[in-house]
């Protein structure tokens, strides 16, 4: 009797691990899923696949500096209008080999995460969030990468 209970116990505790390791996991596999429908739906132009990874009432801010006059700009984009520039192919205009799509999570707790997208030209903040079962992104914080700098094409003076 004795060893059918600890048999039992032993067994309950690898089912509450195994349970535990699969929850957390396939949540990190949905959350880059989600992320990577964004990211890869712009650059493809696929207007339903970055429909499908954000929440209707996103928001996507940027603050960046006029060059003209120092001072900052505040730039409000909605989920509409991003489904909207992907199905005029906004991001189909970046050549295959210069998609980045590097993503990061972050931090994840519960039904909510932060993920890091670094895709070609910018880097994207994901505030993600558990929605009706789905992970979808509620807002986008994102910043323009610098520009490299031309090259000189001069030949350096010899010393």
């Amino acid at each position: 009797m004795r060893k059918a209970f600890s048999l039992i116990a032993f067994t309950f505790l690898v089912m509450g691990m195994v349970v535990a390791q699969t929850g957390p996991t396939d949540d990190n596999a949905a959350i880059t899923k989600t992320a990577l429908n964004y990211i890869e739906g712009w650059y493809e132009g696929d207007a339903t696949r970055m429909e499908s990874s954000l929440h209707p009432e996103l928001a996507k801010r940027m603050i960046y500096t006029d060059p003209k006059t120092g001072r900052s700009q505040f730039n409000h984009m909605g989920a509409m209008a991003l489904v909207q520039g992907t199905r005029r192919g906004g991001g189909t205009k970046t050549p295959k080999e210069q998609q980045l799509k590097e993503i990061t999570i972050l931090d994840r707790y519960e039904g909510a995460a932060v993920v890091k997208v670094v895709a070609s030209d910018w880097i994207d903040y994901l505030s993600v969030a558990k929605f009706n079962g789905e992970w979808k992104i509620i807002n986008v914080l994102w910043e323009l990468k610098p520009k490299p700098a031309a090259q000189s094409t001069a030949t350096p003076a010899k010393p």
